[in-house]
């Protein structure tokens, strides 16, 4: 068989003059972050396959890359299903890792502790436009903290280190889970069928209003719960307050304690940003992993026209490990898509050392190129980044190429 010398789809080789960029992203990203209190961790690439199927991961428990069983655990005459056949997965994204280390770590770390993960996840997804098989996430996350000092510090964090990376703006969009449930409950649906009206809610964006009140007919759900349910939101649009409507029109639906967590959470953020943007309460924001117990949020950028990271509270999580719940909550920038958008703009990275290129002829006297390499020393300690490097044939075409890499200067050596 040929070797094959493009990646695996969905995936992708990456350029030096994107690597420096993502490597300038990776900077910004942690000294923020630091700057909050949170501490940088690791997990590995792989969870044990029961972590990743614990039906908590909503759709993208259908897209995980599933690692074979080896030797002696391979059994393919027997094997009956596919849980037979694989032990270990890809990690889909941060979080259920997380729960996981913290649960096997808590004894060690800080209460709350604050964490930062910067690393790939992998996900059978159909490949488009910055939505990628293997991709980079940017995480923090706030565990042991139960108020919501924790959204309102990963909000600020979050926007914080977009306006350091020259991004105004955009909206942090956020909603409850809470509310969310209440208001498909005083319109009449089911309890056990919200899952259902929400992962329909969920493509508002797409379908619109009249699309998700069509689908929610094709269920078999009754008119009257669906036009309840699209009134809600039509009134949440033409409210001035959408959070104060929604407690007066659901009643005792809605618990009183989440319409005061959402405007405290609102009023703190808008009077501390550091970051041109607009928070918006968003009803019909769902989030589509199933974890989330509370808050939920989400970036949105005109220019890419679709979310640029997310996150919210996930209280439940960690107990699937121990037994006992701990409040959690994260937020996830779309590391990717903000390359993207930095690509397309023609980014270029501020305050870069200059790139000199030291082109040496080939044959250069060997006690004199010695000289040269403690002149690129110098320059080297002097913060010039310096390439040493012998001089090819078609020197004009070298050039070229080492200029489209940053190179501003060359200085050249002939024997």
């Amino acid at each position: 068989m040929p070797l094959v010398k493009k990646p695996v789809n969905g995936m992708k080789d990456i350029l030096p003059a994107e690597m420096q960029i993502r490597d300038y992203v990776q900077s910004v990203v942690k000294d923020t972050y630091r700057m909050f209190g949170f501490t940088p961790i690791e997990t590995p690439c792989m969870e044990n396959i029961a972590n990743l199927t614990n039906k908590q991961g909503g759709e993208n428990e259908k897209l995980i890359f599933k690692v074979m069983k080896r030797g002696e655990k391979l059994n393919l005459d027997t094997a009956k299903s596919e849980a037979d056949l694989a032990d270990f997965g890809m990690r889909y994204d941060l979080t259920v890792p997380l729960a996981r280390f913290y649960a096997n770590h808590a004894n060690d770390l800080p209460a709350p502790f604050k964490a930062l993960q910067i690393g790939n996840v992998w996900r059978a997804d159909r490949p488009q436009r910055g939505r990628y098989r293997q991709f980079m996430q940017c995480d923090i996350d706030i565990l042991g903290e139960p108020s919501n000092l924790a959204e309102i510090e990963l909000i600020l964090a979050t926007t914080q280190t977009l306006g350091r990376l020259g991004f105004q703006g955009f909206e942090i969009r956020i909603n409850e889970r809470r509310i969310l449930k209440a208001m498909a409950l005083y319109s009449g649906f089911p309890e056990e069928s919200l899952d259902t009206v929400f992962i329909i809610l969920d493509k508002m964006d797409k379908i619109g209003m009249e699309g998700v009140a069509a689908e929610l007919g094709k269920e078999g759900f009754a008119k009257e719960a669906v036009d309840t349910y699209l009134d809600l939101f039509h009134g949440v649009k033409s409210a001035q307050d959408g959070v104060a409507y929604l407690a007066q029109t659901l009643g005792g639906f809605l618990e009183a304690d989440v319409v005061t967590n959402m405007q405290e959470i609102a009023a703190s953020v808008n009077a501390c940003k550091a970051a041109e943007f607009t928070l918006v309460f968003d009803p019909t924001l769902v989030r589509g992993m199933s974890y989330y117990t509370g808050t939920i949020f989400e970036v949105s950028m005109p220019e890419f026209g679709a979310s640029c990271g997310g996150g919210g509270r996930y209280d439940k999580m960690i107990g699937n490990f121990t037994g006992k719940d701990v409040p959690a909550c994260g937020f996830s920038i779309g590391f990717e898509r903000i390359i993207l958008l930095l690509l397309e703009r023609g980014f270029q990275i501020p305050e870069q050392p200059k790139k000199t290129a030291y082109l040496v002829e080939k044959g250069y006297p060997g006690k004199k190129l010695g000289q040269v390499i403690v002149q690129a020393g110098q320059a080297r300690q002097a913060g010039q980044q310096v390439l040493l490097v012998y001089m090819n044939k078609n020197k004009k075409f070298q050039k070229e190429q080492l200029a489209k890499n940053g190179y501003e200067e060359f200085v050249e050596f002939f024997k």
